[in-house]
């Protein structure tokens, strides 16, 4: 599988929404706990070019953007091509 990460935030409702389309594609990631002020969510805003929201998903090292960039490219059929490694 392809190496996916998710930088999110506790009771986040995007974070929430991102993380069950990738639970119930069954792919492997690694959800990045990232609340305000911590250092993993500069993290998470110097990766993705100073997006400040959560979540900020990384697929292969590539920044793809946030739940609804996730779910559009889903609606396009764009994302299972993603995921092979």
């Amino acid at each position: 599988m392809a190496e996916i990460e998710i930088y999110t935030q506790p009771g986040c409702p995007y974070c929430i929404r991102a993380v069950g389309l990738l639970t119930q594609k069954g792919v492997a990631f690694r959800e990045i706990n990232a609340p305000r002020g911590t250092p993993e969510r500069e993290e998470a805003i110097s990766r993705s070019g100073g997006r400040t929201t959560v979540p900020q998903i990384f697929i292969k090292g590539a920044h793809i953007g946030g739940c609804d960039d996730l779910m559009a490219l889903e609606s396009a059929g764009k994302l299972d091509p993603l995921l092979v490694p």
